[in-house]
């Protein structure tokens, strides 16, 4: 009898460790989000929720769903062959394929670090009363030296957190205005265009799925050592990374959300149009009063120095992936990946007179990016030479192109707005 109880004891002690195991892989999906909870999402949705109402949550649905699904099926990459996006396509298919699409990448990770160090530089310019080209110098010399040294892993916890809290903020406020329930619910599953949307459409889409996320997925999978040899290790990975993603997308589903609700609760209610990040720390004054200034502006700089930290990487990966190495930044391929990036963003921001329509169109430019990428992505998971037995099902392929069509579809629809406009 106390032998059954003591073997009763140790299944319990088991099962308990192995519900604790999945915190061991939580991390990738969290730090994934940072990138789609960044300035450049703040713009699109303040933007969505101050100028069409509750009428484009289904972007932030649909777009959330999608990334979902491709952060899945990125990180299997990653987890199955030890190799990130980039490298894998430098391996496995023909130079005149793989260089187009991995060029037009690190072009996409400008168009995000240049979003990025806009918002980081509107910050200190609310907070310290900076111009925004020398407050761009400062967040993007200061993010250099992060990546140059790794010490950003010493505050990495800490800036997630931090952003995490104004997220939380922003959620909570939702019990503090006086939201449309019924007709949120509606916007959330019923797509709709409204005149003149398709900029903002774009823009949210390319604010949550964004390229260099994909890319920096795989990535990071590999810096957590996650890939295996053996069969029954690689399915408990590809389990628990599941839970990552999963929770890590669906925090972020909840923040951007919460954005376009307070926006379209406050700014569209009032017939207000948002079109300079700064009037968005009204959405915090009944939370905070008169620090919400003071809070907003912090929060939007440690998202923009985040989230410029996470596109830095994601370019060098890319970059390194072109000549075949994994991403460390005393690499010179990676450096020079993150040179690019950090400093062609700054260049171009020396040449934009409206802030808050940079990070809109920038946002834009990563939905026009992202097809490239996801086809890329799912001819290389789908293929049984580069992923053997766990390549793609004919349903995950099925559903993986159909994203790939979506965006495409959307881009077509931007193309024509835009021609139809002019």
């Amino acid at each position: 009898m106390i032998n059954f109880f003591e073997d009763l004891k140790r299944k319990d002690h088991k099962r308990y460790l192995g519900g604790l195991d999945v915190l061991k892989y939580i991390g990738p999906g969290l730090l994934v989000t940072v990138g789609f909870i960044d300035p450049g999402n703040w713009a699109s949705n303040f933007a969505a929720g101050s100028e069409f109402g509750y009428t484009l949550l289904w972007v932030v649905t649909l777009s959330t769903i999608m990334l979902i699904v491709l952060q899945h099926n990125v990180a299997h990459l990653g987890i199955v062959t030890g190799l990130c996006l980039s490298e894998a396509a430098t391996k496995y298919t023909p130079r005149w394929v793989s260089r187009p699409i991995l060029g037009t990448a690190v072009l996409a990770s400008v168009s995000t670090s240049l979003a990025e160090i806009l918002g980081g530089a509107i910050a200190l310019q609310m907070l310290f009363n900076i111009p925004i080209i020398w407050g761009a110098v400062l967040v993007t010399a200061f993010v250099f030296i992060m990546l140059l040294t790794n010490s950003y892993k010493k505050i990495e916890r800490s800036i997630i957190a931090f952003v995490s809290v104004i997220g939380l903020s922003f959620i909570y406020e939702l019990l503090l205005v006086n939201i449309d329930w019924p007709l949120a619910a509606k916007g959330w599953v019923t797509p709709s265009f409204p005149q003149g949307s398709m900029l903002i459409i774009m823009s949210v889409l390319g604010a949550v799925v964004m390229p260099h996320n994909l890319y920096l997925h795989s990535e990071v999978i590999q810096s957590h050592e996650y890939n295996k040899q053996d069969d029954t290790s690689i399915r408990k990975v590809l389990k628990y990374e599941l839970y990552d993603t999963l929770f890590s997308m669906v925090a972020g589903w909840a923040i951007n959300s919460a954005m376009i609700l307070l926006a379209a609760a406050t700014f569209f209610k009032s017939g207000v149009q948002v079109t300079e990040l700064q009037q968005a720390n009204a959405l915090l004054q009944p939370l905070l009063g008169n620090n919400a200034v003071v809070v907003f502006a912090m929060a939007l700089l440690m998202a923009g120095v985040s989230s410029t930290i996470t596109s830095g990487m994601a370019a060098g990966s890319i970059f390194a992936g072109i000549f075949g190495e994994s991403y460390h930044i005393k690499d010179s391929h990676s450096r020079l990946g993150v040179i690019i990036s950090l400093g062609l963003a700054l260049l171009l921001i020396c040449f934009i007179s409206n802030p808050f329509k940079g990070l809109l169109i920038s946002q834009m430019v990563l939905s026009i990016q992202l097809p490239f990428t996801v086809f890329l992505q799912v001819s290389l998971t789908s293929s049984r030479k580069v992923m053997g037995k766990y390549a793609n099902g004919k349903w995950n392929t099925f559903v993986l192109y159909t994203i790939a069509a979506i965006v495409s579809v959307l881009n077509i629809m931007l193309l024509v707005s835009a021609i139809i406009n002019e």
